[in-house]
């Protein structure tokens, strides 16, 4: 909407979604920064994304709660490739600040200043927020910082790579700025963090010719003659030395499980405090030979009279 819709001294809040749906389309982002100020739809769709899409945005009168709807078609089509993309983090404006044309096209100018290339182009804004940054202090001149990725058809300029040279990576670690050339090309209008740049390179196939890969317009050829090769040996050594390894740890572990078993009832019955069944006591005396009758003792229980004994008595 332009600036004549929008009354300055009336509040106006705006609700917009893909039509039929609760909300945006997954490329498509909604900011305003408050009831009195433009609001604003940006993202940058994808190759997935190419269609018309319908979005219905809803207008709310905070003054007298007037609603006015209408819709909007986007057609999606399908963007030139821009395999070199460089992404910008500026400090010093927030997203909806770069949104309108004039901003653009000032920042615009200062990447023509340092990467002149045809057909250079802004892709895409994402607010720092949506990139894991912090709310800045309710302090005068402190913005939120904004994203802004350009994409080109040609290479990087050496201003751009000398940003991540090693030495410059050292000297981010140590939050000091990097030194690069091309510096004085954004300032000081736009204060970008240098230690934030990325240098993006999509859809770039690079054939390293070889072994196992032809050259451009030649063809394979195979050998004619190839000795017969035995697989039997490796087919022992795939199989069956796993398995007799298994198979011995297996029989290890058997063993050091009876073992241990072994170990704890010993423990056990050397623990217990109780008087030996009478079936394992001696029936005569071992140093004089003499019969004994273990039913003498006190603890006399006919339940605990040895079968042996039983069966003698009756016999007597």
């Amino acid at each position: 909407m332009d600036d004549k819709d929008l009354p300055p001294d009336v509040p106006i809040t705006f609700h917009a979604n893909l039509l039929h749906h609760p909300d945006l389309p997954r490329w498509l982002r909604y900011t305003q920064r408050t009831p009195f100020e433009m609001g604003y739809l940006y993202g940058s769709a994808t190759s997935e994304d190419v269609g018309v899409q319908t979005i219905e945005v809803m207008a709310y009168n905070r003054y007298t709660y007037e609603t006015v709807r209408q819709t909007m078609i986007i057609n999606i089509l399908t963007s030139p490739e821009m395999p070199y993309q460089a992404d910008f983090l500026v400090k010093n404006w927030d997203v909806e600040e770069m949104l309108p044309i004039d901003a653009q096209e000032l920042f615009q100018q200062a990447v023509d200043s340092m990467w002149e290339q045809e057909g250079l182009t802004v892709v895409n804004f994402t607010s720092a927020l949506d990139r894991g940054g912090r709310v800045p202090l309710p302090i005068e001149n402190r913005k939120e910082g904004v994203y802004i990725k350009v994409g080109s058809k040609d290479p990087f300029t050496e201003c751009l790579t000398e940003a991540k040279s090693p030495s410059n990576l050292v000297r981010c670690k140590l939050e000091q700025q990097p030194i690069i050339s091309c510096y004085d090309s954004f300032s000081p209008r736009f204060q970008v963090d240098w230690c934030n740049l990325t240098l993006v390179r999509e859809n770039i196939t690079v054939l390293i010719y070889g072994d196992g890969i032809l050259a451009e317009g030649s063809e394979f050829n195979p050998p004619d003659n190839v000795s017969d090769r035995e697989f039997f040996s490796d087919f022992l050594l795939t199989f069956l030395l796993p398995f007799l390894l298994g198979f011995s740890f297996i029989q290890m572990v058997h063993h050091h499980t009876i073992h241990d078993n072994t170990e704890e009832l010993r423990e056990m019955a050397g623990s217990r405090d109780v008087p030996r069944p009478l079936s394992t006591l001696p029936m005569f005396n071992v140093r004089t030979g003499e019969r004994t009758n273990p039913m003498q003792s006190r603890r006399y229980d006919s339940a605990q009279v040895p079968l042996i004994l039983n069966r003698a008595k009756f016999v007597i």
